[in-house]
């Protein structure tokens, strides 16, 4: 965080500081991400108090109080800890903490000096990270979170406001309690949009996955095939650069990209030998199928979906199919899930072969860059050849 800024805006007149906050909301509702949006609340938080440090509590479902977000200039540590992988670290709600206290209440409780708290008030301040830590905390500013319904869903803790110019600790202002009140009323809000988003990713997510299951159930031997490819997919287009919200749609896109197999025969799509060339054009007719099946939506998970159903077949010579794309004809997505396809398939035993081991399958990818794959992709999947054996062997 640059201290400059924070002096700046510490500095600002009420209406700078007031259009600071609109902005901030805004900014705050358009994240969808849950991890970026808690990191960036408290650091708005912050900013307009010029705190040195604090904690970001959520509410969670078995009502335990959740460290999400430390942010700490003095120590140099800044970490979102929703979603990092580890065990999140709960504490009860009891109105004995700080922050317990404000969960219980909802009000707000702004302390000059959390070492000298009557022992009256009924709520004590914990030492222990000081202790630790070597760090001195003074002035404190502690808010609820709580939506339009009047439900807390969350606490900002704020931690040793610094005096603009000499930045020496000092006691947060009621105008700072103000600011930060308003804030935390618009984080709420963009907390529960959030949520709201990531159910709403999670349930296209399971019903893309079932839809893609309805092609591996009529061919078998795919197994895992449609979860490795889309791995693949991702790990690709993130080497590549490409942006997030494009390679998380990627991710689930790609496992669709065999679904016109749901109207080839079995005669043909489970047929043990070598097809004839009448079987192998009807085989062939999936690519377009999958395509018109998928076309049409709005959602753009469907709409990438429907792209790489149709163009996965395309060879970066113009030999494929269905319209003989050549070079960078072919989209971007059906150029990553071409090599992610077939390399998933020559590692993998079918009705018709056996499976080829990874440095054979990686030799066929290296011969055929330029005539059946995109040089450049060819060249990142073997920038990355370790993560894809991660995935490989994974979701074996």
């Amino acid at each position: 965080m640059s201290g400059d800024f924070v002096v700046s805006l510490a500095e600002s007149d009420p209406s700078e500081k007031f259009r600071r906050l609109i902005e901030v909301g805004l900014a705050l509702t358009s994240e969808s991400d849950l991890s970026t949006l808690l990191g960036r609340i408290l650091l708005e938080a912050r900013r307009f108090t010029c705190a040195d440090a604090g904690t970001l509590y959520l509410v969670t479902k078995d009502g335990r109080l959740q460290f999400s977000v430390v942010q700490n200039d003095s120590l140099d540590h800044s970490e979102v800890l929703v979603g990092n992988g580890s065990s999140p670290v709960t504490m009860e709600i009891s109105p004995t903490s700080i922050a317990g206290c404000v969960t219980v209440t909802g009000s707000t409780l702004n302390i000059p000096d959390v070492y000298e708290i009557p022992g009256t008030c009924g709520f004590h301040f914990d030492r222990s990270f000081d202790l630790k830590s070597g760090y001195r905390s003074r002035s404190m500013l502690v808010v609820p979170m709580k939506n339009p319904k009047g439900k807390i869903v969350g606490v900002i803790q704020l931690i040793n406001a610094r005096c603009p110019g000499s930045g020496k600790d000092t006691a947060f202002s009621s105008d700072q309690e103000e600011l930060v009140l308003c804030l935390a009323s618009q984080a709420a809000v963009a907390l529960d949009n959030a949520r709201l988003t990531g159910d709403l990713r999670r349930s296209y997510a399971e019903a893309i996955h079932h839809l893609a299951k309805a092609a591996e159930y009529r061919d078998k031997d795919t197994g895992r095939h449609i979860e490795r490819v889309g791995r693949y997919a991702a790990a690709i287009a993130g080497a590549m650069g490409l942006p997030q919200d494009y390679i998380s749609d990627l991710l689930l896109a790609a496992t669709l990209h065999d679904i016109g197999k749901l109207s080839i025969p079995d005669c043909i799509l489970q047929k043990p030998g070598k097809l004839t060339s009448d079987e192998y054009r009807e085989m062939k007719c999936h690519a377009s199928l999958g395509g018109e099946i998928l076309a049409g939506s709005e959602n753009p998970v469907l709409r990438l979906a429907s792209e790489i159903a149709l163009s996965h077949h395309e060879h970066w010579d113009g030999s494929g199919y269905p319209h003989g794309l050549k070079g960078d004809e072919i989209p971007v997505s059906g150029q990553i899930c071409a090599v992610a396809d077939v390399f998933d398939a020559l590692c993998s035993a079918r009705c018709y072969k056996s499976a080829f081991g990874m440095q054979e399958s990686c030799e066929i990818l290296k011969q055929e860059s330029g005539r059946h794959f995109s040089p450049a992709v060819v060249d990142v999947f073997f920038r990355i050849k370790d993560r894809i054996s991660e995935i490989r062997e994974e979701f074996a």
